[in-house]
């Protein structure tokens, strides 16, 4: 079967049009997919299909079902599969063509580095947020916490993290960076413990700081989370991982938000986890899921994961948030805190992988991960060309006010 593929800009009218004609449709960010049996695709462009401010067309021989969608970190699926066939190429996001037995393969192998799914039909792989729609009125004492967001506090963490030379999970300097970050949390006030994990038959740790809300109990707790260790894996265990971007900038941000919310007389708690052997395979959020009980998870009132949130690789300033239905809530939420105190295009998708998000939204905790957008891949991640001088400041503080606006409404004030 030979299937016909029309690239459309986002219009909802072209995906309407398309089910009556009997094709499907599938939106990625700004630009819609409508495909179908070639006859199919005929009736949709008689149907007006091509007068909608067409893109592109293409007709390849396809069969529905090797239609698949990867997400990816980095480039790193289309550096170690060159030769997949890349339909649609949104950064993080692609389309491409593979058989599924292929595709499970191809996604076992790498678990940490791009995930591959069937494509759902008349599916949102991930969309593009309205900002007019999404902004709400500003609050005042939330406005206060944003302008807290500083360079000159960002900047020093992020270097001293990357001072470190690599924070690969098991060596002595993702120890020295772990005791390093706790101290920062505990002069800040912060009740501060490691949480000693295993990666791979290794120890290793995560990072926990705590600060307790004013309101009466019982009270919820909000998770501001990012991986701390970094990875080299071009060249080893032992090379150099400066790890920049993935993830000291999450990490310093975790750092920077807690410096924010260090005297803020909040309702609930919050809790900040800077976790180890995320690039092995999320070996400390899995450990901290599995010690929690079912009512400490029930606690949970949302957990926020930054991830590569440091680096612009174009010239539009877009973040992603990306979770599951059940982090719905929190994406509206985190969409409208960006519309009202940034600049920030954002898109958002419901296809969570490979970051410390997952193990929360598998064990039913609403989760949510921000991280750059999904035309901005970094392709030197996992090497030791991730490195400071790549990282846009701008930005970086940017989807930290963000975060921090949907933390402050998450954790609320005591009047």
């Amino acid at each position: 079967m030979k299937l016909a593929l029309y690239r459309l800009a986002n219009n909802s009218r072209g995906a309407k049009k398309a089910e009556t004609s009997g094709a499907s449709w599938a939106r990625f960010g700004e630009e819609v997919l409508v495909y179908g049996r070639e006859a199919e695709s005929e009736k949709f462009a008689l149907a007006g299909g091509r007068n909608a401010r067409q893109l592109r067309e293409t007709s390849v021989p396809l069969k529905s079902e090797q239609m698949h969608v990867v997400v990816q970190n980095g480039r790193m699926f289309q550096r170690e599969h060159p030769k997949v066939p890349v339909l649609v190429d949104k950064g993080r996001y692609l389309l491409v063509k593979l058989d599924p037995q292929r595709a499970r393969q191809l996604s076992e192998a790498s678990p940490t580095c791009f995930g591959t799914f069937p494509l759902e039909e008349n599916e949102v792989v991930f969309d593009v947020r309205d900002a007019e729609s999404a902004r709400v009125a500003k609050v005042a004492w939330i406005s206060e916490l944003v302008n807290k967001i500083k360079r000159t506090s960002f900047e020093p963490n992020l270097t001293q993290l990357v001072s470190f030379g690599t924070r690969h999970s098991t060596s002595s300097e993702f120890k020295s960076a772990s005791t390093w970050a706790r101290d920062q949390f505990k002069a800040l006030n912060y009740t501060t413990r490691f949480q000693n994990i295993t990666v791979n038959g290794k120890p290793s740790r995560n990072v926990v700081a705590d600060r307790v809300g004013q309101g009466a109990a019982p009270r919820k707790v909000v998770l501001v989370t990012a991986h701390l260790d970094s990875v080299n894996q071009e060249d080893g265990a032992a090379a150099p991982a400066p790890g920049a971007d993935d993830n000291g900038s999450g990490s310093a941000g975790a750092l920077e938000m807690a410096r924010v919310f260090a005297e803020h007389p909040s309702q609930h708690d919050v809790r900040f986890i800077l976790f180890g052997g995320e690039e092995q395979g999320l070996f400390g959020s899995l450990h901290y899921v599995s010690t929690l009980s079912p009512t400490e998870k029930k606690r949970i009132l949302s957990v926020l994961n930054m991830d590569m949130i440091g680096t612009l690789n174009t010239t539009t300033r877009s973040v992603m948030l990306e979770g599951a239905p059940l982090s719905k809530r929190l994406i509206d939420d985190l969409a409208a805190a960006a519309a009202t105190y940034t600049s920030l295009k954002v898109e958002s998708s419901l296809h969570p992988f490979a970051s410390d998000h997952v193990p929360f939204i598998d064990a039913g905790v609403p989760a949510v991960l921000t991280i750059e957008g999904a035309d901005n891949a970094n392709a030197d991640i996992h090497s030791s060309r991730d490195t400071i001088n790549r990282i846009n400041y701008d930005f970086a503080l940017e989807i930290l006010r963000m975060n921090v606006a949907f933390v402050a409404g998450e954790i609320g004030r005591k009047a």
